[in-house]
């Protein structure tokens, strides 16, 4: 039997040892792989639309997740905020994450749905108010602007679908004042195939910061006609905006990056495609075909849109994202 001397010292030796090899086996570990891994509660609400258009927080109290990967690096790096669509987190998402990974940025993804008793909207869009992401999406950057290993002026903001609509609104002055309480706003906005049918009083004063839109011309879920009219009244008020459009590339395109490259019914998947929806007084979302208040239940409501991946507008869509970001966060 060994002594406690000599458990001691052989304990030490095989720590050292120990040690020794993880710290080798971390200067080896791909850069894609995050140093760190953090799960996050985020305090948040469930609100109607009218609702947040009015800064009523009077709502059901409810708490979301974020999962914040840190990437390999030192000291305060830059971070990339992540809103899922109406199906929730997806693959799609993980092959951002590994690539901003790579590139030393870190990534918070929010999970909107789970914590909320939802898994996806797509059949039932009036499950969750759209603008209710946005409360999630300023919660999240409140936790990211305190943290230590976070350059608070180096936040990005990314979403896709429902998700990317959410980004795209979240750039409004006005939204900003109402329910950011972070004290930092994003350096951008990059939305992937967002909902554009809607606008909303004052929705040309956005922040100072770049918006870079990517959309497919054959998008029918989400159409980019919108969008495109949208950014023309954006340009037209001088605003930093661009849209970048693949005239091959279905809702969803970016699930090429998986290796997805099937387009497919979303059966049952409500659509707002040949709406035109707008902010009425009081907050109250209009159907401006009808002058009525808008519900899922209008006529100018469809289902069964198409989704899918394009394997090779993705790269190109991940190139432009990426060296976008570089100039952006100054990377080496």
């Amino acid at each position: 039997m060994l002594t406690d001397w000599r458990v001691a010292a052989t304990a030490a030796i095989f720590c050292g040892v120990l040690f020794a090899c993880i710290e080798t086996s971390a200067q080896s570990v791909p850069k894609e792989i995050a140093a760190r891994t953090e799960i996050y509660a985020i305090p948040s609400l469930t609100i109607s639309d009218q609702q947040f258009l009015t800064g009523d927080a009077n709502g059901k109290q409810v708490t979301v997740a974020g999962e914040f990967r840190i990437a390999q690096g030192i000291g305060k790096l830059p971070v990339v905020v992540l809103m899922h669509g109406s199906s929730g987190v997806g693959g799609n998402t993980d092959a951002w994450v590994h690539q901003f990974n790579s590139m030393g940025i870190s990534t918070f993804v929010i999970d909107g749905f789970s914590g909320r008793g939802l898994t996806a909207t797509g059949p039932n869009q009036a499950l969750l108010g759209r603008l209710n992401l946005i409360v999630d999406i300023y919660r999240s950057l409140d936790i990211l602007a305190k943290h230590p290993r976070v350059d608070p002026e180096r936040i990005v903001l990314m979403g896709f679908s429902r998700g990317g609509q959410a980004t795209l609104y979240a750039s409004l002055d006005r939204f900003n004042k109402l329910w950011n309480r972070s004290g930092v706003q994003f350096a951008a906005y990059i939305p992937f195939y967002p909902d554009c049918s809607t606008s909303y009083a004052t929705d040309t004063e956005v922040a100072a910061r770049p918006i870079r839109i990517f959309h497919g011309t054959p998008d029918d879920y989400n159409p980019v006609a919108s969008c495109k009219a949208f950014v023309a009244r954006l340009l037209d008020a001088k605003r930093d905006v661009a849209l970048t459009e693949y005239p091959d590339s279905a809702h969803g395109f970016d699930a090429g990056l998986i290796g997805n490259d099937k387009v497919v019914e979303s059966t049952g998947s409500q659509t707002v495609r040949h709406c035109t929806i707008k902010e009425g007084e009081g907050g109250v979302l209009m159907n401006a075909a009808t002058q009525t208040p808008f519900s899922y239940k209008d006529s100018c409501v469809e289902v069964s849109p198409h989704v899918g991946g394009n394997p090779t507008t993705a790269l190109e869509a991940r190139k432009a994202v990426s060296d976008f970001l570089q100039s952006l966060f100054k990377l080496g």
